[in-house]
């Protein structure tokens, strides 16, 4: 489908060659300021022809402004809690480059699968498979995103990784290691959108994103294509997010991630390297830490976890990472077979870019923003509800020093005033 939320909720619209992409949010709560110059930075991070390593923009490539307006939704600056409608115009639709297409389905994209689901599919591009999709995400994101850091503070940032076989060092450490290094963790809680874009792949390792580069050029001289990682980190995470037991905050967030086109693999934590690693080395010790407003607060020593255990938000770092195949979409010949079973010869035309990870570190800003969006939304409701019942007596169940956490570090008080504070 094409809503993605619960509380929170996202409708995009549009496909690659239509008047306009956009979106529909539901759920906004009133009173947050709110114009398109809130929106449209994180749109410009995604459009095409920023570098000689994304689609250019020249007279025989795809040239988008992608300048949103806000239709609705808000007044005198400022969200009114109705459904908030966001649009981007397609201006250099080029349908007469995919007239090959009419006769072969593109190898390895949705050509086929799209007809064979609907019974038809869009005469030219992707349709909604292509990545102009990915439009209303990042403009309903930007909205969350707004929302979260006047909230509580949380950043939403993406990196290039890894580039083919060019990666940034602590992807061969975690490999040979089993766990992230610490040099990593604490990159995570360091690293800027500044430092990362001022690189072109979008890595914020000078050295590597100048082999990253080479990566790319290699492929587009070749008329090819090569895929890479973005690895994502979400910092001042509210605790207590997410819904055991099918809707673990992991489980949403994978969902999200590989629900952007191109996505193959997604790894949180420690991921894949932490099964190689005994449990009395993988597990994260319980410290006492400082919060954000000074108060103690109980945190892990290690963060092997990602920042979920148990599918709930413990209050690190969030961070995982995703795997961007090989754009399908290249100008090379390929022998294939036509709709029609005849073997042939695809020579595809089109404004497609070599590798697509440098621009979608926006696109997984945005998902991450609205999976975390929706899971405020929905245990701050779980709390509204609970606040308006008695106290409850001390059990058991509710060890003396525990204070109901709420998001953002506020906390409803269930034991008497001596007792410690969490977030």
């Amino acid at each position: 489908m094409s809503t993605f939320g619960t509380h929170f909720r996202v409708t995009t619209f549009g496909e690659s060659h239509c008047k306009g992409v956009g979106c529909i949010i539901d759920g906004c709560p009133p009173g947050l300021a709110l114009t398109e110059d809130d929106i449209q930075p994180q749109l410009t991070r995604r459009r095409p022809g920023q570098s000689n390593l994304t689609t250019p923009v020249r007279a025989s490539f795809r040239d988008e402004k992608d300048r949103v307006t806000i239709l609705s939704g808000t007044e005198f600056g400022h969200t009114l809690g109705t459904p908030i409608g966001l649009t981007v115009p397609n201006q250099d639709q080029r349908p007469h480059d995919y007239t090959e297409t009419d006769l072969f389905p593109r190898p390895s994209h949705a050509d086929w699968t799209y007809l064979l689901k609907y019974g038809l599919k869009a005469s030219s591009g992707g349709g909604r498979a292509s990545a102009r999709e990915t439009i209303g995400r990042v403009a309903a994101g930007a909205v969350a995103e707004k929302f979260l850091k006047e909230a509580y503070g949380t950043e939403f940032i993406a990196f290039v990784s890894s580039v083919g076989k060019v990666a940034m060092p602590f992807i061969e450490e975690q490999s040979e290691s089993g766990v992230p290094s610490d040099e990593f963790v604490e990159m995570l809680s360091t690293v800027t959108r500044e430092q990362i874009d001022a690189e072109p792949t979008r890595c914020p390792d000078k050295e590597i994103s100048k082999k990253m580069t080479q990566r790319i050029i290699d492929a587009k001289e070749a008329n090819d294509s090569i895929g890479g990682t973005v690895t994502c980190v979400i910092r001042n995470v509210p605790t207590g997010l997410g819904e055991p037991c099918f809707d673990k905050l992991e489980a949403k967030l994978a969902h999200a991630m590989l629900s952007i086109p191109a996505t193959k693999a997604f790894e949180i934590g420690s991921g894949f390297g932490g099964t190689q690693v005994p449990g009395h080395l993988h597990n994260d010790a319980w410290v006492q830490k400082t919060g954000r407003k000074g108060q103690k607060v109980l945190g892990t020593k290690t963060n092997f976890s990602g920042g979920i255990q148990g599918g709930i938000s413990n209050g690190e770092n969030i961070y995982f990472r995703i795997g961007f195949k090989s754009p399908a979409t290249i100008s090379q010949e390929q022998q294939t077979t036509s709709y029609g079973g005849v073997e042939g010869v695809l020579a595809t035309r089109g404004r497609h870019d070599p590798c697509v990870v440098p621009r979608a570190t926006p696109i997984v800003e945005a998902m991450a923003a609205l999976v975390i969006m929706d899971a405020v939304m929905i245990q701050l409701a779980r709390q509204g509800a609970a606040s308006l019942l008695p106290p409850m007596p001390e059990t058991p169940l509710r060890p003396a020093p525990f204070i109901m956490s709420v998001p953002g570090g506020q906390a409803i008080k269930v034991d008497e005033a001596s007792k410690p504070k969490t977030e």
